[in-house]
């Protein structure tokens, strides 16, 4: 990332400029200063966001990160999932026990992470407020030292990392299909007890399965250390993509990349989870870059390798058909999606034959505070198989509306892609990212504070502290019929293991 020189200038939010340097409107801040002089905010309208301000902002954010990886690697707690179970030491990392154990109490430590999280959500609007301020140098540094501070984390709240092994290590080494079979089968493997899903077929694209193979036969904490690595560098990729793409549409890149980079939920739940959804939005904006470029055939090849890490990934093609003109683009896009999915294909059929992705359990189970289950709530239901194909039928009216008026490609996907989180029956916090960068790059504002308000909804009624306020209520989101199939459900693919926290 090149160095920007740090100049003044009025606070905003979001860069309202766009694709070919078209804008659709500013995003300022509320005006303090009218609201002041209409008396409704009081000594608050002289306040100003300014290098300061975003500093100590960025200064929030690690530290609160740091508080956070040292509980965490200190010793067993419900921020690492399995750890009372087991908890070596080169699964906590090289911070283990370099603070002691002053809190144990697993409700306060949940109401302690539900603070930091809170912190750290008002601290990224603080941050998004004085961007223009900041220097690229210093959201660059500030950048790499939160990814090499959370680098040295364990897994937080999900153990996704150690299921990606167990079906690399199932197929690798068991020699049984990973979509076929399921880690139950594999039971003596030592990576079996740091697991979760354990009835479940894998649901990961098959590229992405194929490409963890090698670590199966590595030790399994060398292969876990590798996969952390693999997560935390594709994640500044990531952001790297974001910046260039940036700069490619005349814009100032500070807050688009601050807009991903200093995301409370990017930050504690995808990289800090160590999940695999970067590998999928990498070839995603390649794609769209590429496509910009004129590298029409190359762009539908990223499409392909999206897709086969991540079948949601499908969502671009529509779009990007659609924003490639004359037809003649159409069909280079297609030419290049069907040339680079012979080879993978080939791999595929080898490795796995025909089997696909088991998409279907996963599409059935619902969290407490997916939309679908919070409209089944109102309608006294809970997320009934009814109201999820109306959650299907609703994603596929939203595209051919969205396609019908040909607008911004990365606004249009954006859109979609927030429609498709909406209606996900097992929504967890992560999701998010899939729309940040679209958002971040595009020209919506009003795609960008619903990205925003999709963040502060999702970290709000996951952390534990929402959990604890409602349960002391004595309501149960998930204490319908439908509720209690989908818990019975998860309690069998995990075949009595604690699964995720609620």
């Amino acid at each position: 990332m090149r160095h920007d020189s740090t100049h003044a200038e009025r606070p905003v939010l979001l860069d309202p400029a766009g694709l070919g340097g078209q804008a659709e409107a500013t995003f300022p801040l509320p005006s303090l200063a009218r609201l002041h002089a209409r008396g409704t905010i009081g000594w608050w309208g002289r306040v100003r966001f300014g290098s300061m301000h975003g500093q100590i902002a960025l200064g929030t954010l690690l530290a609160a990160s740091a508080a956070v990886v040292l509980f965490a690697a200190s010793g067993p707690s419900v921020l690492v999932p399995g750890s009372t179970i087991s908890f070596p030491n080169w699964e906590a990392g090289p911070l283990h026990g370099l603070i002691g154990r002053p809190i144990t109490n697993p409700t306060v430590i949940g109401l302690g992470w539900s603070a930091l999280l809170l912190a750290m959500l008002a601290a990224w609007g603080v941050v998004l407020a004085s961007a223009r301020s900041l220097s690229m140098r210093t959201i660059a540094a500030c950048v790499l030292a939160l990814h090499l501070i959370l680098l040295l984390s364990p897994p937080l709240q999900l153990n996704d990392v150690f299921n990606y092994l167990g079906y690399a290590r199932l197929g690798a080494l068991h020699h049984i299909n990973p979509y076929r079979g399921v880690i139950a089968s594999e039971r003596h493997d030592p990576v079996f007890q740091f697991t979760s899903w354990h009835n479940l077929p894998s649901p990961y694209g098959q590229l992405f399965t194929a490409l963890t193979y090698p670590l199966a036969f590595l030790p399994l904490s060398a292969a876990y250390w590798t996969l952390k690595l693999l997560v935390v560098l594709s994640s500044l990729a990531l952001i790297a993509l974001v910046w260039r793409f940036a700069l490619a549409l005349g814009r100032d890149p500070r807050v688009p990349v601050l807009f991903v980079a200093a995301n409370p939920v990017f930050l504690m739940y995808e990289v800090a989870g160590f999940h695999n959804d970067f590998l999928m939005l990498i070839p995603v904006l390649a794609a769209i870059m590429l496509m910009r470029a004129g590298r029409d055939r190359a762009a539908g090849a990223a499409v392909t390798i999206a897709v086969a890490v991540k079948f949601s990934a499908v969502l671009l093609l529509p779009f990007l058909l659609l924003a490639a003109r004359p037809a003649r683009r159409r069909v280079a896009i297609l030419t290049g999606a069907a040339v680079a999915a012979v080879p993978l294909v080939a791999v595929s059929v080898a490795l796995f034959g025909l089997a696909q992705p088991n998409l279907a359990d996963q599409s059935t189970l619902l969290t407490d505070w997916s939309i679908p289950n919070i409209v089944g709530l109102a309608l006294r239901t809970g997320g009934t198989p009814v109201l999820l194909k109306l959650a299907d039928v609703a994603l596929v009216l939203a595209v051919i509306l969205l396609a019908r008026r040909r607008g911004e490609l990365l606004v249009d996907l954006g859109w979609a892609t927030l429609a498709l989180i909406a209606g996900l029956a097992w929504l967890v916090p992560w999701y998010v990212v899939w729309l940040l960068p679209l958002a971040a790059l595009g020209t919506s504002v009003r795609l960008r504070w619903a990205a925003a308000t999709m963040t502060v909804y999702l970290l709000v009624t996951f952390m534990p502290a929402m959990a604890i306020a409602v349960s002391r209520t004595g309501y149960d989101p998930m204490g319908t019929p439908a509720g209690q199939a989908s818990l019975n459900l998860q309690h069998r693919l995990a075949q009595g293991r604690t699964v995720l926290p609620r």
